[in-house]
């Protein structure tokens, strides 16, 4: 086992390792950027080090800063959490070449399936299945007869996208051109690769994931599934467990799907296999992501596994303990992402000092944050400044403590999104589970019409 970790993040997540680090005996590394100097993580970590200044690229991206913390403060081993380096194929690569473990899969891995068009065609050849579509198109004239035999609405994406850069829906020939160069500029100046191809704009559906955990001897465990269907502008909002959409037979299925496709690459350490889910309970997969999702702690109150900690024991050798027919579910959990904006002025996002706070307790109630009284929330970082999730026997229960955590939630001096959760959470059509990737707009555009 590792006795020192670098952990290649900021905010709740570093939080989250840290604590997963302590309980496992392991020392901690932190890293931090000008404007972080008096953030949580900084604070509980065992070492902390500045790598630069306040904007991510200057900091929490400076590979050549964080791989000299590496090495000089011994770690040998970091986590990179989400986002930020987590599926930087090229840092994993120096990572190996330092001989500092990376806790996740290989750069080689991250790179495969980092390529959305080469993960299409390794899940196809797997037997999973995969949203009709086509492969890489180089120029604005093949794209165009390509998207002509797929037939509108129809999705550019790019190869390289990520966090809903380079994905633009076209509903018609006449829009297709402006999109396509809108698409590929996106993901040229978001991940330096223009590169898109096409998929069938297929609707209304639902986005489910499936969370795994592979170790280095081929073993595979399914955790079962997460719904991230209520999303703005492709990123999400609110998750729950289990899917209120899956009966039995889809959800086997899926997991079936998923363990395949993880056995394709000779996957290793935790992964999501997300899909999208038709009317009809087809589904198609979308993509694999190779980190930590930002949403695990759902997994983790639903099966009382701790996901960090195994990614931790996977990243130093140990073989899973647990087969799939340990792995259990209880009750109903639902996530909502606690986010530094204000939804009455455009979600525009908030900074400034916290005042008061005030988090929500009481039984199966977990509040992963960084933030605390008199902490300065800067304006340079994502919004997310915490993850609220409840567990209750049933998702009507479920749904009742999420609104009542809600109104105990107190943060002042920024805005937050709490109360158009709470809209959320009553809405018709997420207390029936009938809500589709396309909720929110619908949401929005009735909550205008009310104004």
């Amino acid at each position: 086992m590792f006795s020192k970790i670098l952990i290649a993040n900021r905010g709740e997540i570093a939080v989250r390792i840290i604590r997963a680090c302590r309980e496992m005996g392991i020392s901690t590394v932190a890293i931090y950027s000008q404007a972080d100097k008096d953030a949580m993580h900084v604070q509980l970590a065992d070492e902390s080090y500045c790598v630069g200044g306040n904007r991510v690229a200057d900091s929490y991206l400076n590979i050549p800063a964080i791989l000299t913390v590496a090495v000089e403060s011994g770690a040998q081993a970091i986590h990179p959490g989400y986002g930020l380096l987590s599926e930087n194929a090229k840092f994993v690569s120096l990572c190996e070449q330092c001989n500092i473990n990376f806790i996740g899969p290989t750069s080689s891995m991250i790179g495969m399936l980092g390529d959305k068009d080469m993960a299409r065609k390794t899940m196809r050849a797997a037997g999973v299945p995969v949203t009709p579509g086509c492969d890489i198109v180089e120029d604005v004239a093949r794209a165009k007869a390509e998207a002509e035999k797929i037939g509108f609405p129809l999705l550019i994406k790019a190869r390289s996208g990520g966090g809903g850069k380079g994905i633009r829906r076209v509903d018609s020939i006449d829009q297709f051109e402006d999109a396509f160069l809108s698409a590929s500029s996106e993901a040229q100046a978001a991940f330096g690769d223009g590169a898109c191809y096409l998929e069938k704009f297929i609707f209304p559906v639902k986005h489910i994931e499936m969370q795994l955990l592979c170790d280095k001897y081929d073993n595979i465990i399914c955790l079962g599934e997460r719904e991230c269907s209520v999303q703005r502008k492709n990123q999400k909002m609110i998750e729950e467990s289990p899917s209120p959409a899956l009966d039995e037979k889809t959800r086997k299925q899926m997991m079936i799907a998923a363990v395949k496709a993880a056995k394709a690459v000779h996957y290793v350490n935790a992964g999501t296999v997300e899909f999208l889910l038709d009317k009809e309970n087809n589904f198609y997969f979308m993509e694999m992501n190779t980190r930590l999702q930002v949403e695990h702690g759902v997994t983790e109150m639903v099966t009382g596994l701790d996901i960090v900690q195994w990614q931790i024991r996977i990243a130093a050798g140990a073989k899973l303990t647990r087969t799939q027919d340990s792995i259990f579910t209880h009750g109903n959990v639902i996530e909502c992402r606690i986010n530094a904006e204000n939804p009455e002025k455009g979600f525009r996002p908030s900074c400034g000092r916290i005042r008061r706070l005030h988090t929500p307790g009481g039984s199966f109630v977990r509040f992963d944050t960084a933030i605390y009284q008199d902490y300065f929330v800067p304006p340079f970082y994502d919004s997310m400044i915490g993850k609220l999730i409840v567990q209750a026997r049933t998702r009507p229960e479920a749904i009742r403590k999420m609104k009542m955590a809600l109104s105990e939630l107190t943060i002042e001096g920024i805005d937050i999104n709490r109360n158009i959760l709470a809209e959320i959470l009553s809405d018709e059509k997420f207390v029936t589970g009938e809500y589709t990737t396309d909720f929110m707009r619908e949401f929005e555009e009735k909550r205008k019409a009310e104004s």
